[in-house]
């Protein structure tokens, strides 16, 4: 069938939906949906499985056979439209989503990774959770591989954590107390569903600084967490989003980088700290800082530098593999970018504030990404 009810969904309909039917399966709360197996589907079936969904809108997301392996993740690399409303609109969703393995940066990914890609992949159409907040947990620290739960939170939509986009809310639950501790993020802005869309918002200022999880909400996420580990057998990178206080989940594959080996480049060396944030991909690097703001000055990075940046998102990939290091002014630990730059075996420090300001561009900086700071080198 080239249309399957994501209940029904197997491995031919991809990892991320087999993954998603098997926590349905299980009586986990997953948003409901359907697959596209084949992108040429008549679209009146499509049309037919919509109407049966009960959301006023929907999130469509690819679901490569190779995507959410236990080796690679392919965070951020294949297309997701979310709040997609007409029939028109989904089936082109639908029609990006599946070509996507064919871009320029998911060909790049394989390619560094050593890897074959498809043509095109299957595709997930799901009802839109309208999140009051949401995020990712990971069931094990990927920074060392504790038996630490980490959970990162933020205020609307979960995009806003997984692009890299906001500081969020940073909690560790660390066993056998369960010991919760919590560092807030700054949470400047939120990404919500309206009449016409999606719509970014500033934050209102009470709300940047209380955090977006309650004790009840941390035990639950944690709980859920465990489950999704036992259930799959091994480590899960989860993504989720609460509503009226309903938890539901939108994502479970496995943590691709417990087990990596981080060697330094260099020793920490001597000089003042330019900049602090949070610590994402272990490792430390020394080269010159390349300060970058948008996609136009891409060519001025060259390999060996450390990237200095406000955010980024999948169409920065390609300059991981020049970068020493990566420093964002934005971002978690469990961004799409830094699992990335953990895949890719570079340091990286997210929501480092001011790096931009702070670091002088060209000037030799030490990056470590396992203590989230950014030191100026002495001559």
């Amino acid at each position: 069938m080239s249309v399957v009810p994501l209940i029904e969904a197997d491995a031919a309909c991809g990892r991320k939906a087999y993954a998603l039917a098997t926590l349905m399966r299980a009586g986990l709360p997953v948003p409901d949906g359907f697959v596209v197996t084949d992108p040429a589907t008549d679209p009146g079936r499509i049309s037919a499985s919509l109407r049966r969904l009960a959301a006023r809108a929907v999130a469509v997301r690819s679901s490569g056979r190779a995507e959410d392996s236990g080796t690679v993740s392919f965070a951020g690399q294949l297309e997701t439209v979310l709040g997609v409303r007409d029939v028109d609109d989904v089936l082109a969703a639908i029609g990006r989503c599946a070509a996507s393995a064919g871009t320029r940066r998911a060909r790049a990914y394989l390619t560094h990774l050593d890897l074959d890609g498809e043509a095109t992949v299957p595709v997930i159409v799901q009802e839109l959770v309208e999140a009051d907040h949401a995020g990712v947990l990971f069931t094990r620290d990927p920074r060392t591989g504790d038996d630490t739960v980490v959970i990162n939170a933020s205020w609307g939509l979960g995009e806003s954590v997984v692009s890299g986009t906001v500081v969020p809310d940073e909690i560790t639950v660390t066993p056998p107390a369960d010991t919760v501790r919590v560092t807030l993020g700054t949470k400047q802005t939120r990404l919500d569903l309206s009449d016409h869309g999606l719509v970014g918002s500033p934050v209102p200022e009470p709300d940047r600084v209380r955090g977006c999880l309650t004790v009840g909400g941390i035990d639950r996420l944690v709980a859920l967490g465990r489950r999704c580990e036992a259930l799959f057998g091994r480590p899960q990178d989860v993504e989720w989003a609460a509503a009226d206080g309903q938890i539901w989940l939108v994502q479970s594959r496995p943590i691709t980088t417990l087990h990596a080996s981080w060697t330094p480049a260099g020793d920490a060396g001597s000089g003042h700290i330019l900049a602090i944030g949070v610590p994402s991909s272990p490792g430390r690097a020394l080269g010159p800082a390349r300060l970058v703001r948008s996609v136009d000055e891409f060519s001025r990075v060259r390999r060996g530098d450390i990237l200095v940046c406000r955010t980024t998102d999948p169409a920065w990939t390609p300059l991981f593999r020049l970068a020493a290091g990566v420093v964002t002014e934005t971002g978690g630990v469990l961004s799409h970018a830094a699992i990335v730059a953990r895949e890719y075996g570079v340091p990286a420090v997210a929501g480092a504030r001011d790096a931009l300001r702070c670091i002088p561009d060209g000037s030799p900086i030490t990056i470590d990404g396992a203590r989230g700071t950014i030191t100026a080198r002495r001559s």
